[in-house]
């Protein structure tokens, strides 16, 4: 609870921020942020009895950047991890567009899927029919579909939209198969094909640390498209990259860490807010990736 101090500052600062001087407002903002999340409740309470355009238009500013201050601050925190999860990441960018979510229903709603998938599994089971397995729970238990990453809906690229209403992309879903995979030790693993996001099943489980990087496709025993669940060959893969044009290309096909992952997801949702007209928000999701390449020590 803030101090009565603290609550005279804030009032305060408050009445400043319809300010017509931007440098007065650009001082108040800046102080006004410096609360945190704190303060989120104050300008939005200023927001609903506030009659002045002008001044709406900066409260709902000063509250979209008190959650992007959040944000960076858990994604630099997520980067630090010596073995980060894509998922968590994924759940954290979403707070971008959905700043308020209710992360604990989406983890419920993925305890459902992890629970159903691994009531199914056994040692027995050919690679094949563990994938038909978690295809059969995601695509058609839990009925999740999947779009082109050219879907110019940015919501498909925010992980807790598709799981709440089952609509998603090749990052959304498969960061989704990833994280399932991971916890029940199937050898799932991303490829960095370009132009595309696809999974593959690997001989074992490895660790990036263990895995020699120009050897790691020589391990793939298939490919799989997490948009819809379909099982690729090597011979399909070879040309899609024939195809475009880079048929030399599959050797040297590696493995995606989940900073890569994340990396990759944040450029396609930047290009979709930029061909949909926001480059605003475009410029934000950029800035969300040296965060999560260059961690801070």
């Amino acid at each position: 609870m803030a101090k009565p101090q603290t609550d005279k500052e804030i009032v305060a600062l408050l009445q400043l921020v319809d300010d017509p001087d931007q440098e007065v407002y650009e001082t108040v903002a800046q102080k006004l942020l410096s609360y945190g999340l704190s303060i989120v409740p104050h300008l939005e309470a200023l927001w609903e009895v506030c009659d002045n355009p002008f001044a709406q238009s900066r409260l709902e500013n000063l509250i979209h950047q008190s959650f992007y201050q959040q944000l960076q601050t858990e994604l630099i925190h997520w980067a630090k991890a010596s073995h980060p999860s894509a998922f968590e990441a994924a759940l954290i960018i979403a707070k971008f567009r959905f700043p308020e979510m209710d992360k604990e229903a989406i983890l419920h709603q993925f305890e459902l899927m992890r629970r159903n998938v691994w009531l199914e599994l056994n040692n027995f089971l050919s690679p094949l029919e563990q994938i038909n397995i978690i295809n059969g729970i995601l695509f058609n238990f839990f009925r999740l579909k999947g779009h082109e990453l050219t879907d110019p809906n940015p919501n498909l690229f925010f992980v807790n939209h598709t799981v709440e209403s089952k609509q998603g992309n090749a990052f959304t879903i498969g960061i989704l198969y990833l994280a399932l995979c991971e916890m029940l030790d199937v050898p799932i693993y991303a490829i960095d094909l370009p132009n595309q996001f696809i999974l593959a099943y690997f001989d074992h489980v490895y660790a990036f640390d263990d895995m020699e990087e120009h050897n790691a496709i020589q391990h793939v025993q298939f490919f799989i498209d997490p948009t819809n669940g379909m099982v690729y060959n090597r011979n399909d893969i070879m040309m899609y990259l024939k195809k475009n044009g880079k048929y030399d290309l599959y050797p040297e096909l590696n493995m995606l860490d989940s900073r890569a992952v994340i990396t990759l997801l944040l450029e396609n949702l930047a290009t979709t807010y930029d061909n949909i007209g926001e480059p605003e928000k475009a410029v934000e999701i950029e800035s969300l990736i040296p965060l999560i390449q260059q961690p801070e020590k």
